[in-house]
C-alpha cells in the first residue's frame, strides 16, 4: 500500500489472521518492509500471492499479526522509527528519495 489509501484488510497468511500492508511487491519491497516492522518490534508474516487456479505467483503479501495496525495511520503519526534513529517519512516508507534542501512551497510533482 503506498499510503493513498486508509482501507484496513485482514486476510490469513501463514495460517494466522493478519492485517495486510502490502499486497503484489517484489521481494526486495517485501523485505524492506519486513525488516523495518520487526525493528519497531512487530510479528510480521510474509507469503507468496496465489493466482485463481492455486499457483504461486512471484509478488509477495506482507501482513502483521496486529490486527488494528494500519500503515496510514502509524506512519503519518510518526510512530515508526529507522535503523539510524529518524521518524519513518512517507517518502521513505515508499522508498522515494527525500528531498530535504527545497522548502515546501517549491517542490512541485
Amino acid at each position: 500500500m503506498a499510503l493513498t489509501k486508509g482501507k484496513h484488510n485482514i486476510a490469513e497468511i501463514e495460517g494466522v489472521r493478519c492485517s495486510v500492508i502490502e499486497t503484489g511487491t517484489t521481494r526486495e519491497r517485501a523485505e524492506f518492509l519486513k525488516n523495518l516492522l520487526v525493528f519497531n518490534g512487530y510479528d510480521v508474516r510474509m507469503e507468496k500471492e496465489k493466482a485463481k487456479d492455486g499457483t504461486e505467483l512471484e509478488s509477495f503479501v506482507i501482513g502483521l499479526t496486529d490486527i488494528l495496525f494500519n500503515p496510514m495511520i502509524v506512519v503519518y503519526e510518526k510512530k515508526l522509527i529507522r535503523k539510524d534513529g529518524f521518524t519513518v517519512t512517507p517518502a521513505y516508507w515508499n522508498q522515494q528519495p527525500e528531498e530535504t534542501t527545497l522548502p515546501y512551497w517549491q517542490v512541485k510533482r
